[in-house]
């Protein structure tokens, strides 16, 4: 049942920290903008002292805003009534159960019906505000967070695994969108305004960071909309002005290359959420005749490394930070994190602080003496011509001699898959070929392309159900 509830802001929920603003620069700079023109930051803070003062008391929020905009004005408002945003690694309804289901003094706020996750409208969620069509506007202070707030709780993707929650404080997230600016920086000039498009959804760690922090904090405006087909990124690209920055993953921008379609001149182009090829980021940057640079990070480190993947293999650590390797992956220093942070990463680091990723851990196998990983299998099986799409995987199942039966799945639709089968034995081990080898109509992959192992599994078996 929807329900807006007439209530005053309320304080901050800690009182530890100096208070600072939630959105920097002059009131007349834009904050957004779409096809109708520009937001001023005037009128954002104005709608978002609005929606503040009609949202329902509660410890948490789930933000479902589809709208990239409103996703900005809820995140505030949220904020600024001392209440913390959780960010479910999907809004699936499942998703969603589970993350209320660990904080019961919840409620959802959405700009839509039915909050729009699936199914919604059979069964709709509980406890779900709708925002109103036109944003209630209201006068008043400068708006301002204790930097020890909790403001959001961001959750691992689950694609190695149960999701984990990540706590994120106001000053952590200050501090790491500074990181992220020195990230793009010489991208687009100082002293101008960089009208950014993205196509990874504000709910995402990445998206967070790159197109609601950013244009809180930094000279960034940002398109409302979430575009996912190639046209749609250009119309929306053709709506900005210029300096533009696209921010998108790898899978889109593979489609957006392999589409053809015309983009007008870009500052850049910046990707994130799984491994950029070096050859898609080469015909990326001939294609559309700008850098595309690729970032590094998670949802519990936020982004710590850039690279430009078309001619670098070599991360850089943003400024303050210290990746050092360990046994079962790498250990993370950084000004913006309370503690270092274990990733499962494998690095190597080089003298100059530079790094390179060798896999993960989990990714590794050792069958019969011999290694290899599924990173380089699934890069091998992406390899083999007519192949659009596809996943090397173990699963947890183990044969007569003791090993985990390694599976994978494959968008071809013009091969056999016995012929995928043909091909891999050119390029790797025997012992290495999937033993189960499904061809698909397509991969489950999440909003931002990852793969949940949860998804692979259910789609091997023949369970396609969300």
């Amino acid at each position: 049942m929807s329900a807006v509830i007439e209530t005053q802001p309320a304080p901050s929920a800690t009182a530890s920290g100096k208070r600072q603003p939630l959105a920097r620069g002059d009131g007349a700079r834009a904050i957004a903008y779409d096809a109708r023109g520009a937001v001023s930051l005037d009128t954002f803070f104005a709608h978002v002292r609005g929606l503040a003062r009609q949202l329902p008391d509660g410890s948490h929020a789930v933000n479902l805003c589809e709208d990239r905009y409103r996703f900005l004005v809820a995140f505030c408002a949220v904020a600024l009534r001392g209440q913390t945003t959780l960010l479910p690694p999907s809004r699936t309804r499942a998703a969603i159960d589970e993350v209320r289901a660990q904080h019961p003094d919840s409620y959802c706020l959405g700009d839509g019906d039915h909050c729009g996750c699936p199914h919604a409208s059979l069964a709709p969620l509980p406890h779900y505000v709708r925002m109103p069509d036109e944003l209630p506007q209201c006068d008043g202070e400068p708006l301002q967070v204790d930097d020890d707030a909790l403001v959001a709780i961001g959750f691992t993707s689950g694609s190695t695994g149960t999701p984990k929650p990540n706590a994120k404080t106001w000053r952590s997230f200050r501090t790491s969108t500074a990181q992220n600016l020195a990230a793009l920086a010489g991208l687009w000039p100082d002293d101008e305004i960089v009208h950014a498009v993205a196509t990874v959804p504000p709910q995402h760690m990445y998206g967070m960071e790159m197109s609601v922090l950013m244009p809180l904090l930094g000279n960034v405006a940002v398109h409302g909309a979430r575009p996912f087909f190639p046209q749609d990124v250009a119309d929306a690209l053709h709506e900005a002005l210029a300096p533009r920055l696209l921010v998108t993953t790898p899978v889109h921008l593979r489609a957006l290359v392999e589409a053809g379609v015309s983009l007008p001149p870009m500052a850049g182009i910046v990707t994130a959420t799984a491994p950029l090829p070096q050859p898609l980021a080469a015909a990326a940057e001939a294609r559309f005749g700008c850098e595309v640079r690729e970032v590094f990070g998670s949802t519990e480190t936020c982004v710590i490394a850039r690279r430009r993947t078309a001619s670098e293999t070599a991360w850089t650590p943003m400024p303050g930070v210290r990746v050092v390797p360990q046994p079962d992956g790498a250990l993370v220093h950084a000004a913006h994190l309370a503690q270092p942070v274990a990733l499962a990463d494998l690095v190597e680091v080089h003298a100059d602080g530079r790094f390179e990723l060798r896999g993960r851990q989990a990714d590794l196998l050792e069958i019969a003496g011999k290694r290899a990983s599924l990173a380089d299998l699934t890069r091998r099986l992406l390899a083999i011509p007519g192949v659009e799409d596809g996943a090397v995987f173990q699963l947890d199942d183990i044969d007569d001699i003791g090993v985990k039966r390694i599976a994978a799945l494959v968008v071809a639709p013009g091969l056999e898959e016995a012929a995928i089968l043909r091909a891999l034995r050119r390029s790797i081990d025997p012992v290495f070929l999937p033993r189960r080898l499904h061809r698909v109509d397509a991969l489950p992959r999440n909003e931002t392309g990852k793969l949940p192992r949860a998804a692979l599994l259910r789609l091997l078996h023949g369970n396609t159900d969300a």
